[in-house]
């Protein structure tokens, strides 16, 4: 078992931070332009989500998290797992913030990155990659 190091821990979260960038961009891309075709918000959102998190995985294995020994398969089936129930997360908030706060579906998404963001790392670092 692995002790707290808080140094690591800063340097996996910047770290953590580059690779979301590029999650991000991947994923709004994809919504943006598949808003743009006239797709439902909800369907644009989730087909980002399948693909930002297959980045998020090949770029957190490969650089953020120490390779573990459970494999590649369990990693990318956890790392699934983890970004799902954040996804699920921000699908409901986005629903929310649109349906009854009357945000922008184009805002909204940005606004959600507040939260899971941290918690995905939370459950990247001391779940999926530990």
């Amino acid at each position: 078992m692995r002790t707290f190091d808080k140094k690591n821990t800063i340097v996996q979260f910047i770290k953590f931070g580059i690779v979301g960038v590029s999650n991000t961009l991947i994923s709004f891309f994809i919504y943006y332009v598949l808003l743009y075709f006239k797709v439902n918000y909800l369907v644009a959102s989730t087909a980002g989500f399948i693909v930002s998190v297959l980045n998020a995985y090949f770029w957190n294995n490969k650089y953020v998290f120490s390779k573990n020994e459970d494999g590649h398969m369990k990693t990318l089936i956890k790392t699934y797992i983890s970004y799902g129930g954040t996804y699920l997360l921000n699908m409901a908030l986005l629903f929310i913030m649109v349906h009854f706060l009357s945000i922008s579906k184009i805002i909204a998404p940005v606004l959600i990155l507040l939260i899971t963001i941290p918690l995905n790392f939370i459950l990247n670092k001391f779940w999926t990659f530990k």
